[in-house]
């Protein structure tokens, strides 16, 4: 196995055509700051140099796959956060469009929770989705004043349909990985504790397929969802941005920090 990349807030690692990119901020849940993006879209970058790969799995270090956004980072820039949150998006925006863009397919390897437009987007962006039975799937952006991003307004009802979409987004049900099965956002739960050697499996078989066709048919199936997930993701961007602005992003930062249940003025 080579380690492509050896330290720091994002892991990766390739062997046998078969890269593993590992989220690596444990003791903040792989929370997404600017750095957090900026080091996972790097990551990204550096699978689109392979032509030998074949196939990527994205997991978390700890017990989360990704919290989404980092709320203590966001909460300490004041009134500040708006600029800030429009580098934050726009990391993700890349980071996203690459994973879809990737001619490999990309399996999520989801433990712990999903969650925030960063943890729940980037399973939605995924080509396969290997969940254990304890994950938990949370959108979570309305929740804390914001809107979801990393093309999820487009990916979610393209997976579960416009209705069930609409009532995740908007009253951020905590999914069980059965419930999140059940509506098509997970591909397969798994025993907790075969996790990793699952996804490994899944990567060797697709490694093991035609690359050329594999890419093509990968291409040919984002690019039916209908509206580019590209055209979406600036839209998204910008009305974060706008979001998180208002006092009632502030109250719901300060609420997820606080552990208590945030009260909206609609200002």
């Amino acid at each position: 196995m080579t380690a492509v990349i050896a330290d720091g807030d994002v892991l990766l690692d390739i062997a046998d055509g078969v890269a593993t990119l590992r989220m690596n901020r444990p003791d903040a849940a792989n929370g997404m700051s600017v750095g957090f993006l900026r080091s996972f879209y790097e990551a990204m970058m550096a699978c689109h140099r392979r032509p030998d790969l074949r196939a990527l799995i994205i997991s978390g270090n700890g017990r989360h796959f990704s919290g989404g956004g980092d709320v203590r980072d966001f909460a300490s820039k004041g009134p500040g956060l708006p600029d800030y949150l429009r580098e934050v998006t726009s990391w993700l925006q890349v980071s996203v469009s690459a994973m879809i863009r990737l001619p490999a397919p990309v399996i999520a390897a989801v433990d712990g929770f999903a969650a925030g437009g960063g943890g729940f987007g980037l399973v939605c962006a995924a080509d396969f989705v290997l969940a254990t039975e304890r994950a938990r799937f949370l959108p979570a952006a309305t929740a804390v004043g914001m809107a979801p991003d990393a093309g999820t307004t487009v990916t979610l009802s393209r997976i579960v349909g416009i209705r069930e979409a609409m009532r995740i987004v908007l009253t951020n049900p905590r999914l069980t990985a059965a419930e999140a099965h059940e509506l098509g956002i997970v591909t397969e739960v798994v025993p907790d504790a075969e996790l990793a050697k699952r996804a490994l499996d899944l990567a060797r078989t697709l490694a093991a397929g035609a690359p050329k066709a594999i890419a093509a048919t990968k291409r040919l199936m984002w690019d039916g969802v209908g509206r580019s997930i590209e055209d979406a993701l600036p839209d998204e961007a910008r009305t974060v941005a706008e979001l998180s602005g208002t006092a009632d992003a502030r109250e719901g930062l300060a609420a997820v920090i606080e552990r208590r249940e945030p009260t909206f003025t609609g200002r």
